[in-house]
């Protein structure tokens, strides 16, 4: 299990958001929960007001279960460009799934995937990704539970 800390997540949200203005997206979508803290400090470093947030449940902790729900969609119909993003992209199948959803919904609008780590097994690689992830990651707001 590697710990993925404050420090280390600064720094590689700092790589992503160079690569996000490259890319000029004006929209981006956090899967909740554990994109969420990405997609903020990332509308943050880039200025874009533009941050949603959508549910998913493909996991139950460490556990992958049968299904992917997809909830809570927001209105992206005056979006240009879109990046979802999430703390890891591990199979693909819910980026993937996700990815596929909202093309459908705003069939006008471009979207794009990042993650700060992706395993090389995933069923897609993701279009901004900063490590590949070897193990199990323990992300410092998971670490903090009350």
């Amino acid at each position: 299990m590697k710990f993925y800390s404050y420090e280390e997540f600064i720094k590689d949200v700092e790589i992503m958001a160079k690569d996000l203005k490259n890319y000029g997206c004006d929209s981006i979508v956090a899967i909740a929960r554990g994109g969420m803290t990405l997609g903020h400090f990332l509308a943050e470093f880039m200025s874009i007001r533009e941050l949603y947030s959508l549910n998913s449940i493909h996991y139950d902790d460490q556990k992958k279960l049968d299904y992917i729900k997809v909830y809570n969609i927001p209105d992206l119909s005056k979006s240009k460009k879109v990046v979802i993003v999430d703390d890891i992209i591990d199979s693909g199948e819910t980026m993937h799934e996700i990815t596929i959803l909202l093309q459908k919904r705003f069939p006008e609008v471009e979207f794009k995937n990042a993650a700060i780590f992706y395993k090389p097994t995933s069923i897609i690689k993701p279009d901004f990704a900063v490590k590949e992830a070897q193990e199990w990651i323990e992300f410092f707001w998971s670490k903090s539970k009350i």
